[in-house]
């Protein structure tokens, strides 16, 4: 407050003190210009210390060369000169100008341990630039070990400069045993996250970098190392693959109660993780977090832009492109970025006048020919997208008007899936266009989905299986870890699988469960993994396809219940009817859904059938089961007669012709039920197996009279039961007048 009083602003001593505070804030351009009002008076006694100050607020600004300047106009200033050669010979080194680094080291006079600590570590840091880390190591150590006397930033400085020297030596798990001391001693230095930052890039440089220290770090108390812990624990199971315990990590780092600055960008890594797992909102409530915490003015404007970016794959264009937009007009280093990404928000909301404001704005601030070619081609594709008509126009223009652009491939993929979405598809262009596109040296992207839709548009056409297995072969060799790469798997397994050829449908329906274990689909394509380790005459094959059945069953989704009775079949091929009745047992006294209940009822009525051979007692309960499925009113017609033909096969096997007969006939003879000739398979079956029996009993004119229903049934067998009437009429004479 006494500073800002206007009495005094003008002070000279009022000045220098408000400069050494907008300094402490990092407010170095404010600064700056206040000590470089108190360098014009030499008289002043703030002089000499005004000229240190400017020339340390330039190199905080990133103008080395100019605050060199500055400090050699102290280099023989008695109070000053130890220290202005000291931060001059750091600059040479940070310029990696080792002769005038090594010179000013040379001259200087430290009066003070504090000078002497802090030039040996600056010669440490010259041996590292000439590469000699062998002896830039020796003296860092030996500030390490005699530390009295010695200022924390030279300490720092001692640690880093170790750090480097075994990375020189690419011994970098050597290194990483130094920080992780001295983190471990001091949980809450002030300089934690510059110590952090170097300790994970010795990590990334090690093979196989331990986590036992930041495992040990997260789980004691002390803060805020432990929030810098769990950051940089959270980078390295990302870095191996441990999706889930890297969202925990940065969980609980948001939960923290440490609301620093210097974890903001810990949430913005958070932020961009959800981002990756498509969490949209999750990332922007995470984004807000980030605000809240004041980060550095190029932090927010990477948060500013990461929202507007997250908005925009949301698919809530009207809110990106305002973001955008805001972004574009304000000192953003990310406002070229975000004019263009604004343009193709216009797009995406129909709002073609406006995307043109842009795109002659974009031209006026100088946008290179790339840039203008990209929007253009934006233009086309999202036109592509939403239907446009305009679409093809668009695309045939940006392929005239940039024609050695490298992504007129892409244009040319794109008028090809016009060309085959169209109705009807048109096949030939659509290979025309992928032609073009496959002659113009394609981008990844372009051959990513030319060979897409060439799958497709090779399926399309008919006729050639084998032309489209090895399409979808190359894609999956080519392509592995495109978005498209599942959907072009199930293809292939569906084509190996139509050409009964089970193993390679089998393996590539493990695949795709395998690569998306966390998705949907991994459950169907484990169910038809199973199904075509049932198809296939492996020796094993029934074994493996009863684990993965379970597998589907343990997912506990739409497909378990049908997956315990298709277990419940394997257990029947391999004789082992309890098991089979325990599964069916299982569905039936569930909650699954009701076709699964009738197939369960009607497979438990066949082992009770096939058991009657050895136990006629059996049959009994066979036919308590197909009665129960029969008389369901509200089971499909197939239901229905598959479970009375199956009680008249029974009662046959019992001895019971008469009952069986009439079984049949309650199949055969029922016009009362509407949907009665849409199920033919269990009608035929009925009916021949009647009509035999009549035969066998000489009753043939009862037996033709079957024989003509089926015929006028009209369906596959009809020729079957004419032929049949016919022999029956000529070999016992029934003549009809």
């Amino acid at each position: 407050v006494l500073l800002a009083d206007p009495r005094l602003r003008d002070l000279p001593w009022a000045k220098f003190w408000r400069a050494q505070a907008l300094a402490g804030l990092h407010r170095w351009a404010d600064a700056l210009s206040l000590y470089e009002a108190l360098t014009t008076d030499r008289g002043s006694p703030f002089h000499a210390a005004a000229v240190f100050g400017t020339a340390e607020m330039l190199r905080a600004l990133g103008k080395p060369k100019d605050a060199l300047r500055k400090f050699n106009l102290l280099l023989h200033d008695q109070q000053w000169a130890s220290r202005a050669q000291l931060r001059a010979a750091e600059l040479y080194i940070d310029l990696g100008d080792a002769p005038n680094a090594r010179r000013l080291l040379a001259e200087m006079k430290p009066t003070t341990i504090a000078e002497r600590r802090e030039r040996r570590a600056l010669r440490g840091r010259l041996e590292l630039i000439l590469q000699r880390p062998e002896r830039a190591l020796g003296m860092f150590q030996a500030l390490l070990k005699r530390p009295e006397g010695t200022s924390h930033a030279t300490l720092i400085a001692a640690l880093f400069g170790i750090a480097e020297a075994h990375l020189q030596l690419k011994t970098p798990e050597s290194g990483d045993d130094f920080i992780e001391r001295f983190i471990d001693r001091h949980p809450a230095d002030q300089d934690l996250p510059l110590l952090f930052e170097k300790l994970h890039e010795l990590y990334r440089a090690e093979h196989k970098p331990s986590r036992n220290e930041l495992e040990k770090w997260v789980r004691r108390p002390e803060q805020p190392r432990r929030t810098f812990a769990r950051w940089y624990l959270a980078r390295l199971e990302i870095r191996a693959g441990r999706r889930e315990r890297a969202a925990q990590l940065f969980s609980d780092l948001r939960r923290t109660s440490i609301k620093s600055t210097a974890i903001a960008q810990a949430l913005v890594e958070f932020a961009q993780f959800e981002l990756d797992e498509r969490n949209f909102d999750e990332a922007i409530a995470i984004l807000d977090d980030a605000r809240l915490l004041h980060p550095e003015p190029a932090l927010q404007a990477k948060i500013e832009f990461l929202f507007a970016h997250t908005q925009y794959l949301a698919k809530r264009f009207d809110t990106a492109t305002a973001a955008f937009e805001q972004i574009a007009h304000c000192n953003s280093p990310w406002a070229k970025a975000a004019l263009f990404n604004a343009s193709t928000g216009w797009l995406q909301l129909g709002n073609h006048s406006r995307f043109q404001v842009d795109y002659a704005e974009l031209e006026k601030q100088g946008g290179d020919e790339e840039a203008r070619s990209n929007l253009r081609l934006q233009e086309g594709l999202i036109q592509a997208a939403k239907g446009d008509k305009k679409a093809a126009a668009s695309l045939q223009q940006f392929i005239r008007d940039f024609p050695r652009n490298p992504r007129v491939s892409e244009a040319w993929v794109g008028l090809a899936e016009l060309a085959f979405h169209s109705s009807p598809p048109r096949l030939n262009e659509a290979r025309k266009n992928l032609a073009h596109a496959f002659e113009s040296t394609p981008t990844t992207a372009a051959a990513e989905r030319a060979d897409y839709l060439s799958i497709w548009v090779e399926e399309a056409a008919g006729g050639n299986e084998t032309k489209v297995i090895e399409l979808a072969e190359k894609f999956l060799e080519q392509h592995a870890l495109s978005p498209f790469a599942s959907e072009v798997r199930m293809k292939l397994a569906e084509l190996y699988y139509r050409r009964q050829d089970f193993a390679n449908a089998q393996t590539q329906f493990e695949l795709i469960a395998q690569n998306n274990a966390d998705s949907s689909l991994a459950e169907k394509a484990l169910f038809f993994a199973a199904e075509s380790a049932m198809s296939s005459m492996g020796e094993h094959s029934l074994d493996r396809a009863l684990v993965l059945f379970d597998q589907v069953v343990q997912k506990n989704g739409p497909l378990r219940w049908a997956a315990r009775n298709r277990q419940a079949v394997i257990e029947r091929k391999l004789g082992k009817a309890k098991d089979a009745l325990a599964l069916y047992d299982e569905v039936l006294k569930s909650d699954a859904p009701v076709s699964e209940k009738r197939e369960a009822l009607c497979g438990k009525g066949d082992v009770f059938s096939e058991a009657g051979a050895t136990d006629p007692k059996n049959y009994e309960r066979a036919i308590e089961a197909y009665d129960q499925l029969a008389s369901d009113k509200d089971a499909p017609i197939d239901w229905r007669n598959q479970g009375l033909f199956k009680k008249g096969l029974c009662l046959e096997k019992k001895g019971d012709r008469a009952g069986a007969l009439a079984t049949f006939y309650k199949i055969v003879d029922d016009e009362a039920r509407p949907d009665q000739h849409s199920e033919l398979f269990w009608y035929y079956k009925a009916g021949f197996n009647a009509a035999r029996l009549l035969e066998e009993d000489s009753k043939w004119e009862s037996a033709a009279a079957i024989y003509d229903k089926l015929v006028a049934a009209g369906g596959s067998r009809s020729e079957e039961a004419k032929a049949r009437v016919n022999n029956l009429r000529l070999e016992h004479f029934l003549w009809t007048d």
